[in-house]
């Protein structure tokens, strides 16, 4: 009887371990979440309000996506039929917790201003990220340099001294050495108000300040004028570089102690990276409360990463608690989805693009020396011409589930977006280089059969020809090659079998 009773509670502890969420998981240890955020599901069993906003390009209305059922992944499909032969941003991400904790565009700070009006941040494109959960679709928050989130009008987030715990599910792959993609506490002023004004998850591999083991990148802490791997400002050998595709960050702190700790969100267990005492001139702390994501607390706006879900404790984790969150973290599987959709833009494949707008069809994207333009091109034009709009399609060069476009004409260049303008340039085999070209296709917002064409790394941004050149362009951004008019014709295409 006593066995038989046993393994009947045994069967109940898993199956509410099971159902419980990160954030129920952290009440049950005495650390509630005060911020949850997530676009990819809810972190509450109960949970089914709003996850996060979205902002469509045609007509400038928003909606909601909400869990498919409470505990559960986000809808999708509602965002993907809101926004439908169009653009959309995420404009809000909404709070779990109930404390109102609502993460929007972030206002200029001490290091940058924004580049839209007012000098606030750019908005995340919603489709920059999609991911699977349990073979169920969502999407990530694709954060581009530029790019930010913030709240600094909190409640209950940690200010001066006082203990907290943060974690974030990040994509181990999309980082630069930029300064900062972060998530956590920072100053409510959004500018440097000095060492230990921060507690927030550092993701990339800069190593101005620090560094972990290997070429990165690494999980550290912003704390304000340091990003910290340990309590050497310089380097902790036990911060292992990162290279699964998902990552589990942790950062946590209480008066005089301090820890990272990390792991594959995929599977396995988490690792503590460091644990100890704070370095010097950072204790005690002089947290200011306020939420960012993907920035620095002055507003430094140069980094890039993918944020899937986070949240924000009051009081110090045991390691205890955050292993059951990992364990709820792997159990969601999450898995990378499809960067490009509609008609395939082929690898290996010769191709030309004509435009579809209404009265331009006649134009072709097409090199003159370096500069990319869109020139007009008939069974008439000379060969070199036809040659000049002639594009092999190569695996992409930054990120392999896209493409690359390579001249036909002149052998190892490709088509780059630099300063949102294209340009003919030698592959030189930068990271930078191969992001700038690396573009992804998706079924034309102007027209079934036809192709729209995004950066990889700035996914609001699509191939579009205005005044005859050709550039990156969004849906009414400050730059006069963002104006909306015409914006979904110009940015179409017809991918055609190569003119040379």
């Amino acid at each position: 009887m006593a066995s038989r009773i046993t393994r009947t509670v045994g069967i109940l502890a898993t199956a509410s371990l099971a159902a419980a969420g990160p954030c129920d998981i952290y009440a049950s240890g005495n650390t509630p979440c005060v911020a949850a955020h997530s676009t990819t599901r809810a972190l509450y069993s109960a949970f089914s309000g709003a996850l996060y906003q979205v902002t469509r390009g045609s007509d400038g209305a928003t909606t909601n996506i909400a869990p498919l059922s409470a505990g559960g992944v986000a809808n999708a499909g509602a965002q993907d039929t809101f926004c439908a032969a169009t653009t959309c941003l995420i404009t809000k991400i909404y709070d779990q917790s109930g404390r109102g904790n609502t993460l929007s565009p972030a206002p200029p700070g001490g290091a940058a201003k924004g580049p839209q009006s007012g000098g606030v941040d750019n908005s995340a494109s919603a489709i920059g990220a999609p991911v699977t959960l349990n073979s169920q679709k969502a999407y990530g928050v694709f954060i581009s340099p530029g790019t930010g989130y913030r709240n600094d009008a909190t409640s209950g987030i940690a200010t001066g001294d006082a203990a907290e715990g943060m974690y974030a599910v990040l994509d181990g792959t999309h980082y630069n050495s930029g300064c900062c993609f972060d998530y956590g506490n920072a100053e409510t002023s959004n500018t440097d108000t000095g060492s230990g004004a921060m507690e927030a998850i550092y993701f990339g591999d800069s190593t101005y300040w620090g560094s972990g083991s290997g070429s990165g990148p690494w999980i550290m802490a912003d704390l304000e004028n340091g990003l910290f791997s340990g309590s050497n400002p310089k380097e902790n050998s036990a911060d292992p570089s990162i290279s699964s595709r998902f990552v589990t960050a942790i950062v946590k702190g209480e008066p005089t102690q301090w820890a990272i700790r990390g792991g594959n969100a995929d599977s396995g267990a988490l690792s503590t990276y460091y644990s100890g005492a704070r370095p010097s001139r950072y204790n005690p702390m002089h947290k200011q409360g306020a939420i960012i994501l993907g920035i620095g607390g002055d507003n430094s706006i140069s980094a890039q990463g993918t944020f899937y879900e986070g949240v924000m404790t009051s009081g110090y984790p045991s390691d205890a608690t955050e292993n059951s969150v990992q364990a709820n973290i792997v159990a969601a599987k999450y898995a990378a989805g499809p960067l490009q959709s509609g008609p395939a833009l082929t690898v290996g494949s010769s191709i030309s693009l004509r435009a579809t707008t209404p009265g331009y069809t006649d134009r072709y994207i097409a090199h003159n020396g370096t500069a990319i333009d869109s020139d007009i091109i008939s069974s008439s034009s000379s060969a070199a011409l036809r040659e000049s709009a002639s594009w092999i399609a190569r695996t992409g060069l930054g990120n392999s589930n896209c493409v690359s476009f390579e001249s036909k004409d002149v052998a190892g260049s490709y088509i780059r977006h630099y300063n949102f303008a294209l340009e003919l340039v030698a592959n030189d085999g930068t990271q930078q280089m191969h992001e700038d070209a690396t573009f992804c296709g998706q079924t034309g917002l102007a027209g079934s059969g036809t192709t729209s064409i995004r950066a990889w790394g700035y996914p609001t941004r699509f191939f579009r020809h205005y005044f005859d050149v050709a550039y990156i362009a969004t849906n009414g951004g400050p730059e006069a090659f963002d104006a909306t008019a015409s914006y979904n014709n110009d940015i179409t295409w017809q991918v055609r079998t190569s003119l040379g």
